[in-house]
């Protein structure tokens, strides 16, 4: 088993190691999940034609052509240590090749993506100096990059659960993506899971609670904002004041919105209301 890096500004781990997209000929896609630049991946398998199969460090599985990922050695890896690890938070961020808006752009990423810091910015608003996977250093607008969390980003409950809802609602508006789970594109168990795998949490990556992952069920009167909502194949989090905000494919919608628990609000999905099946929480 190999230690690796998603090398690439998204990379689509499917179910099947190959995926043909034929011309002239519908294809259903397989899509699983997503990597994110920098992502973290344990190879676990090899298979024919540079293919490979991967568990992330959330412990999901699914298939990537080799050459979307960064091979690391054990050195690397003990050096990527939390406290030299950032998350970029903006959509989207350019690196640069130098510390203003003229340099070559070396890398695109999206929120989530994994980054080692080497110089902080020397001025408020500044430019920080960030190094890539091969690498290559660059710069990155300070305001750009977060705190990367391997535990709660914080230990009071009120300010978690008010973490995970602003988390969530850092990508209102984004396209649904079956599979997604970045600002290009995301499903309803991606954003949710990505509210909180920003936030230093992992849950189960699907829409469903798991042995072994920290959600729990608990009464619906007793959900609080940064709780989970549970429906067939669908999931949402709760943000308080009967809103819940999701990824959804539903026409009119096709993103991440906000919709209503109650039935006098514009913004209420009889449909989900009347299909929940539990709520979930990890406090």
């Amino acid at each position: 088993m190999k230690d690796a890096l998603i090398n690439k500004t998204v990379v689509t781990l499917y179910k099947e190691p190959h995926f043909d997209l034929l011309v002239g000929r519908p294809v259903s896609s397989t899509i699983q999940d997503e990597g994110l630049y920098g992502m973290p991946v344990e190879i676990i398998e090899l298979c024919p034609n540079e293919w490979v199969k991967v568990r992330t460090h959330y412990r999901y599985e699914g298939y990537v052509p080799l050459v979307d990922l960064w091979l690391i050695t054990e050195n690397e890896k003990r050096r990527r240590t939390s406290h030299h690890l950032r998350v970029i938070s903006q959509s989207y961020v350019d690196v640069l090749s130098l510390p203003k808006v003229q340099g070559v752009r070396l890398q695109t990423l999206t929120r989530g993506a994994i980054v080692i810091l080497v110089e902080e910015a020397k001025e408020e608003g500044g430019w920080a100096k960030i190094r890539l996977n091969h690498g290559a250093e660059g710069y990155v607008k300070a305001g750009f990059l977060a705190k990367y969390y391997d535990k709660p980003s914080s230990q009071d409950e009120a300010e978690l659960r008010k973490n995970i809802v602003n988390a969530a609602l850092s990508y209102m508006g984004t396209q649904y993506r079956w599979g997604g789970k970045s600002t290009l594109g995301i499903d309803c168990s991606g954003l949710c899971s990505m509210a909180y795998l920003l936030n230093g949490i992992i849950i189960y990556r699907d829409a469903k609670m798991k042995a072994g992952f920290p959600v729990h069920e608990i009464d619906f009167k007793d959900k609080k904002p940064g709780d989970l909502i549970y429906y067939k194949g669908h999931m949402t989090l709760y943000i308080g004041d009967e809103l819940y905000i999701h990824a959804t494919a539903k026409n009119g919608s096709d993103g991440v919105v906000i919709n209503s628990l109650n039935p006098q609000k514009s913004n209420y999905r009889e449909d989900l209301a009347k299909e929940i099946l539990a709520v979930g929480s990890i406090f």
